[in-house]
């Protein structure tokens, strides 16, 4: 087998992705690069997506990139305007020449002979193994998995005689029009499929184990729609985008200070979008903290306004068992359901199922401590994305982006080849992802740790990380410069090797 060789290559062509490309051709364009995307669409979360309604749960203005401006008046939106915008980004800055798509990175090599990573990529439809090398590794894959939603056990299911789907795969022939629907879940996905199949159901009921906390939010901008009469979109976009970010960092700050305040706050404002006597405290009282996990927006309230008008309603129980034609609670209640949504989340699968190996050593991930929440300890020239998990997943991947290219030019800068993490010399470890959510949980022990402190721990406020990703230093106690004893041009890459070290 023969390789290619590029600068930088990029796994996986969705928000991430896209937008560090995007990155490198503005900040470096100097550099070589290439992109590996397992699917055969650019837009990631946002092209495999398409249950009724799926949307943005954050706003556009802090979801979108920062160097290419919203401009649709939805604030929170659809699905396809998300998919759209970033086919349009990947365009404008040439991107989708540089993707191999159908290529699935399944295992990485790093030499430190010669300072370039191996990649295997498996063709999804062939299985043929194609082989690049790079100078640095740049995982933009998220952190689920893309072929399988988390479905708990549910008993009695093979007695049930409706239709059961998870919201990751939508049947393009499922019509619910004038059918009794049951979704399973209270997260982002379920209090989005509830108003949206409403519209058309003869009635919808979200079954949740407990109850999650939804916060109201207007679909438009009111700052947006004002500036863009008076102010081109470069120029109204970042102010938007600031007004927004201050404003969810206020709203996590305030939560995390004085959780009882927000607490009453939400559910007095949940109390006035719902009937007159709706026993709140069972529906929509977690028994957690706010943003313990995460917030669910609802664009203009549409979950409230569907259980206001009747065409949709909260049960929270447990599940005794599926009957054939519904589902019974442990309460003794029944519930009809033509169909049943199985909104229970996702399956996390940290670069995508990509193995690393440094040396001829299988790198252990759980062992792993994050620097700057984007590279690994000891892991040399790598960097992942992971978004914020209380603010729009792009703010961070920005950073994250920008501070690669940051990287790149100082290594050139320098004449060095190589850049490594160190863990810190002591002190805590805490998980990577700092959220109560299930499916967060199921999988905190094969995830990455981070410190106590800085460089090792970042703080989930945007404002700081922009001081320190954009502005603070390259160099220091956290991370390793050097050069490569041996540069050569890439050869024939050896076999797949290592044993796992952990």
């Amino acid at each position: 087998m023969t390789s290619d060789h590029v600068d930088v290559l990029i796994i996986g062509a969705g928000l991430s992705g896209i937008g560090a490309a995007c990155h490198l051709s503005r900040d470096c364009p100097d550099k070589s690069y290439a992109v590996l995307e397992a699917r055969d669409a650019i837009g990631g979360t946002w092209d495999l997506f398409r249950y009724p309604g799926v949307r943005s749960d954050s706003d556009m203005f802090t979801l979108g990139y920062s160097f290419k401006p919203w401009t649709n008046p939805k604030a929170i939106a659809d699905g396809a305007a998300i998919r759209e915008y970033v086919r349009e980004t990947a365009q404008e800055y040439d991107v989708p020449r540089h993707i191999r798509f159908a290529h699935r990175a399944v295992r990485a090599e790093w030499d430190s002979v010669t300072a370039r990573w191996t990649v295997y990529a498996q063709h999804v439809d062939t299985a043929e193994t194609a082989v690049l090398t790079c100078s640095f590794l740049f995982a933009c894959s998220g952190y689920y998995r893309y072929d399988e939603g988390y479905t708990p056990p549910l008993p009695g299911v093979d007695a049930y005689g409706g239709r059961l789907v998870h919201p990751q795969h939508w049947p393009d022939d499922l019509d619910h029009s004038g059918r009794t629907v049951v979704v399973i879940g209270s997260g982002a996905t379920a209090v989005t499929l509830v108003p949206a199949m409403a519209e058309r159901a003869a009635h919808v009921t979200m079954l949740q184990r407990s109850p999650t906390y939804v916060m109201a939010l207007p679909s438009r901008d009111v700052l947006a729609d004002a500036l863009r009469r008076w102010l081109p979109a470069k120029a109204a976009y970042p102010v938007v985008r600031w007004k927004n970010v201050l404003l969810s960092t206020a709203n996590f700050q305030l939560s995390r200070r004085a959780p009882r305040l927000v607490k009453r706050l939400l559910r007095r404002a949940a109390k006035g979008r719902l009937p007159i006597g709706y026993d709140i405290d069972r529906h929509f009282s977690p028994r957690y903290d706010p943003w313990d996990q995460r917030l669910c927006v609802v664009p203009d309230g549409d979950l409230f306004t569907a259980v206001q008008q009747g065409r949709a309603s909260v049960v929270t129980d447990t599940i005794d068992t599926f009957t054939e034609h519904g589902v019974r609670l442990t309460s003794g209640d029944e519930v009809p359901a033509d169909i049943v949504v199985t909104a229970t989340g996702l399956n996390l699968l940290a670069l995508g199922g990509l193995t690393l190996v440094v040396d001829g050593a299988e790198v252990d991930l759980a062992s792993t401590v994050a620097y700057k929440g984007m590279m690994l300890s000891g892991v040399p020239n790598f960097a992942l994305t992971i978004g914020y998990t209380n603010a729009s997943w792009t703010l961070k991947a920005d950073l994250v982006a920008g501070y690669v290219c940051r990287l790149l030019r100082h290594l050139d800068r320098t004449g060095q080849q190589v850049v490594t993490p160190l863990p810190p010399p002591d002190g805590e470890l805490v998980p990577i992802i700092d959220l109560r959510s299930g499916y967060v949980l199921r999988s905190l022990d094969a995830l990455p740790k981070q410190g106590a402190v800085r460089p090792w721990r970042l703080y989930q406020n945007y404002a700081r990380d922009v001081l320190l990703m954009r502005h603070g230093r390259l160099t220091d106690e956290g991370v390793r410069f050097s050069r490569a004893p041996v540069l050569t041009d890439p050869g024939e890459p050896a076999e797949p090797t290592g044993t796992r070290v952990s």
